[in-house]
């Protein structure tokens, strides 16, 4: 049984939450954010209160009570404070640089990548081997942030490539010499 689905949130003064026959929407100072319930949920709101309940008790709704509950507070967090994650790229001659709505990204291929910045999404310099994606939602965020990282994931061997700030690579040992 899910304890993080019974959890009441506190909704913050400056966010606003409609809730639809089955759709949910949260509106904050950084923007908007809409969550579609899945079929035996219901969201209730008592003044800055918000619940998140079951009608009907079976193993998919249990599973997606917490789940519920848990999208709801991303979004929440997400319209007052927004999420970051940085990145940085370790290699010679690897950078970052960013174009408008573009990254193009070096990371020693004989062309560079140019990634499209998804809308609602942006994306700050730092240095050159430095960047922030930061915006409200947070699955879009994670996801943008996973696909950046993926054009060259961190080896192990020196431990080139494109890896979260502060994410720790395990390094591998090379060749030995024969003796």
């Amino acid at each position: 049984m899910s304890r993080i689905g019974k959890r009441t949130l506190v909704i913050p003064a400056n966010v606003n939450i409609d809730v639809d026959d089955k759709k949910v929407t949260v509106k904050g100072p950084k923007g908007e954010l809409s969550l579609d319930l899945v079929k035996n949920i219901e969201v209730k709101v008592d003044g800055n209160n918000l619940t998140v309940e079951k009608t009907k008790e079976d193993k998919f709704t249990g599973a997606m009570h917490g789940t519920t509950n848990s999208n709801i507070e991303n979004m929440i967090i997400g319209v007052t404070d927004g999420y970051t994650k940085a990145l940085e790229i370790i290699g010679v001659g690897y950078r970052f640089n960013v174009k408008g709505k573009e990254l193009v990204v070096n990371a020693g291929y004989s062309h560079p990548v140019t990634i499209n910045v998804p809308e609602g999404i942006e994306v700050k310099g730092i240095s050159n081997t430095e960047i922030e994606i930061s915006g409200c939602d947070k699955c879009a965020v994670g996801e943008f942030a996973a696909n950046v990282r993926k054009v060259r994931p961190p080896e192990p061997y020196k431990g080139k490539g494109i890896r979260y700030k502060g994410e720790q690579v395990r390094r591998k040992e090379g060749k030995k010499a024969s003796k």
